[in-house]
């Protein structure tokens, strides 16, 4: 509704709200209960006045100032003030409102919220700081005493203590819907509660043959438990007007104790403090500690939902007690129904042997040295299954340095060894495909050369034995042209099978290419190259191909002992020039490079 009103017809509705509320509060304070020097036991309007500050905009205060002026000056001359003392407390009331209102200003930049301990906090610093000025104000303009510093500084910060929180909290809750949105069991619950702290009040305050003024505790304690900070404040102000009034009637426990009224007054006061500063930060903290327990909630409820998607638990081993916590993940981990009573020692055993030792090994480590561990092993399931799982966490130490637990995770790791094993063999398969010959099954060139280069590096280095033969198939055109390609396929087939077979564990063949093949002779083979290389040469010419109906096939071979090459090139080409030598002197013979 405020907001629709002009900014003119909202300063006037301010001003003539602020005026209105100041001047009726006073003087029902005035008329009420009354301690020494004509001021009240508690003064509402100073709260009052402080709230519409903080609710009102800050373009509307200079005019809420002036009426509350001259509300004050009205009040305070018809409860029998002189015009100076009614000026002076009018002054003295509004440098305490503008000193509050400045370092709440200071501290909240906004309304201050009594659901925070901390903005409790700064409100009533900032309530008592400008009730210490305020008190010091009043006394330097009217001359009064120590009494009359100490009973205006108690009324006034009681006044703001007492009644701002619950103008500014009902303020709020009505600018955010939550009374309307409230249902009908709490509006009920919270009627119920706070007639309840108002009816033990009356009880407690309207006799005085029993002392029952911790009644009113018990209710202002239960308001803040079941209604929060608005229930606390609320019920602190019921049991305030209820217990002052019935003070100032003469009725009740404090009234009846035999002291001076300055005492009386004092006392009530006194009570009403420690009513509120119990209340009002219990409030507070009941309501933060609702906060974290929900976020808590919140956050474990996520957790689960995290652990649940990544196939991770957590855990944790209590040194002290030997028992161990599982997660309901972890327990779905191990495949076992979740709150199932479990040991620390069953926890390892569920490992496999060859894996049980390792994991208690580095738990052991990690216990000792206090560093974080991670480990991978096998577990046996409830149900049989073998699963991969992985664990990592860290050790909980004492003040002592002592460790006194073990918090790891737990993580479901089948699906991603599998995967790599699947991979490794995939990226095995790749290489030995890019590096064998599709014909024969040999090292193809590429990989012929790759061996040959990490052979010539060492012989380079170490001085290790090496040569290479370079063979091919004699008339291998006529091969083809007589029997077909198919034919000749086979042959180069059968020669590859043949060379092979007639090598050294230590010896590699591999096809060059076409009918071309490279034989690589390291360690005692390449000492005796020229005994190795012939017994291939015999080998195949022995074999003649009739158990597979092909025809009989020769070779031709060049051998290169290596000699101080440089490259794989150079080597080759030595003893390519031997092959064609063999070829020239009649082919089916072995010809050493010079």
């Amino acid at each position: 509704m405020m907001r629709s009103l002009a900014p003119t017809a909202g300063t006037l509705f301010w001003s003539l709200l602020t005026a209105l509320g100041y001047f009726l509060l006073a003087g029902l304070s005035l008329h009420a209960t009354k301690g020494a020097d004509n001021i009240a036991a508690v003064w509402p309007p100073s709260g009052y006045l402080l709230a519409m500050l903080l609710l009102m905009p800050a373009r509307s205060r200079p005019a809420a100032f002036a009426g509350m002026a001259a509300a004050s000056m009205a009040a305070n001359m018809l409860g029998g003030a002189s015009g100076w003392l009614s000026a002076a407390f009018t002054v003295a009331n509004a440098c305490e409102s503008v000193l509050a209102l400045w370092l709440i200003d200071r501290r909240e930049r906004g309304l201050p919220s009594f659901m925070v301990p901390r903005s409790v906090g700064n409100f009533c610093v900032a309530a008592l700081s400008a009730s210490l000025v305020s008190a010091a104000i009043a006394t330097l303009l009217t001359g009064g005493g120590l009494d009359f510093f100490r009973s205006w500084l108690t009324t006034v910060a009681l006044g703001m203590l007492i009644v701002t929180p619950p103008i500014v909290m009902l303020a709020r809750l009505s600018a955010s819907s939550a009374l309307t949105r409230s249902n009908r069991r709490a509006i009920v619950e919270a009627t119920l509660i706070l007639t309840v702290a108002a009816a033990l009040t009356a009880a407690c305050f309207s006799q005085s043959d029993y002392p029952l003024t911790f009644l009113p505790y018990v209710a202002v304690v239960a308001a803040s438990y079941r209604l929060g900070p608005f229930g606390a404040a609320a019920s602190v102000l019921l049991v305030t007007i209820i217990a002052a009034w019935l003070t100032g009637n003469g009725l009740g426990p404090i009234a009846s104790m035999e002291v001076r009224p300055k005492m009386v007054v004092l006392f009530l006061q006194f009570y009403l403090l420690i009513l509120l500063f119990t209340a009002l930060p219990l409030a507070a903290l009941l309501v933060t500690r609702q906060r974290l327990a929900k976020r808590l909630e919140q956050s474990n409820r996520w957790l689960l939902q995290a652990e649940a998607a990544a196939l991770v638990g957590h855990w944790r081993v209590d040194l002290v007690r030997w028992t161990i916590q599982w997660s309901d993940q972890a327990y779905r981990v191990h495949g076992i129904e979740p709150g199932t009573k479990v040991g620390v020692d069953y926890s390892i055993e569920q490992y496999l042997p060859e894996d049980r030792a390792e994991v208690r090994r580095i738990l052991e480590q990690a216990v000792r040295t206090g560093e974080p561990f991670e480990y991978q092993g096998r577990i046996v399931r409830a149900d049989g299954a073998i699963r991969h799982v992985k664990s990592h966490g860290s050790i909980e130490m004492s003040r002592g340095g002592k460790a006194v637990g073990i918090f790891g995770t737990v993580q479901d790791v089948t699906e991603t060894v599998e995967n790599a094993h699947m991979l490794e063999a995939a990226r095995s398969d790749a290489e030995a495909a890019a590096n064998t010959d599709m014909l024969t099954g040999l090292p193809n060139r590429r990989y012929t050369l790759a061996v040959l280069e990490r052979a010539l590096h060492a012989a380079a280095e170490t001085g290790a034995p090496l040569a290479v033969a370079i063979f091919d198939i004699d008339h291998f055109k006529r091969i083809n042209d007589a029997h077909g390609h198919a034919v000749g396929d086979a042959v180069i087939r059968r020669v590859g099978r043949r060379a092979m077979a007639s090598l050294r564990q230590e010896d590699m063949v591999g096809r060059f290419g076409g009918e071309e093949f490279v034989c690589i002779f390291q360690g005692p083979s390449a000492r005796a190259a020229e005994l190795v290389a012939e017994r291939v040469r015999q080998a195949i010419e022995a074999e003649d191909g009739a158990a597979d109906g092909t025809p009989a096939a020769t070779v031709s071979i060049g051998l290169a002992v290596y000699g101080g090459e440089t490259s794989v090139e150079d080597l080759l080409h030595r003893a390519d020039q031997a092959l064609y030598t063999a070829k020239r002197e009649g082919r089916n013979r072995l010809r050493m490079a010079a």
